[in-house]
């Protein structure tokens, strides 16, 4: 399994690496999206997010972690894709995880109002729904879901 890299124009919270992001400003990523160099791209409260056009070696899976809107671009350009959607277990706990990671209290007020939105937007295009209360178990039930994607639909 490939996991993608996105591009971000916003900046590195405390803690984050160059293995979480790769970071730039904001004229190479508009020259990136001129020359077609992303599968999809939005604009999320203001900063740029870009998931590279991938090169995926033959049998191996790519995983996107992307939001919604970028799914619903990646759908439009691919048949052969399965979109999960992530979802917190509740609004108090992700409330509780934007905080966590430090940020300010607009941001959290704005981006808890766009997650109700991209939740909304999400499990209409989703094939599955997982719940991220436990992070083993959640990996768990995508793996499962990669696994059985493999397999093609069942008849």
């Amino acid at each position: 399994m490939l996991l993608s890299k996105s591009w971000t124009t916003r900046a590195r919270r405390p803690g984050e690496t160059d293995d979480d992001y790769t970071f730039v400003d904001l004229a190479t990523f508009e020259e990136r999206i001129a020359s077609g160099g992303f599968l999809e791209w939005a604009t999320v409260l203001g900063e740029y997010y870009g998931t590279p056009v991938p090169e995926v070696p033959d049998g191996r899976d790519l995983v996107l972690e992307i939001d919604v809107h970028g799914a619903e671009q990646v759908l439009e350009k691919a048949s052969d894709v399965c979109v999960v959607l992530l979802v917190p277990p509740s609004r108090a706990d992700q409330e509780a995880r934007l905080r966590g990671r430090g940020d300010s209290e607009d941001h959290v007020r704005r981006r808890l109002e766009l997650g109700e939105k991209e939740i909304e937007i999400g499990r209409r295009i989703a094939c599955h729904v997982v719940v991220n209360d436990d992070v083993e178990r959640a990996l768990g039930e995508l793996g499962a879901i990669i696994e059985s994607s493999r397999a093609g639909p069942s008849v």
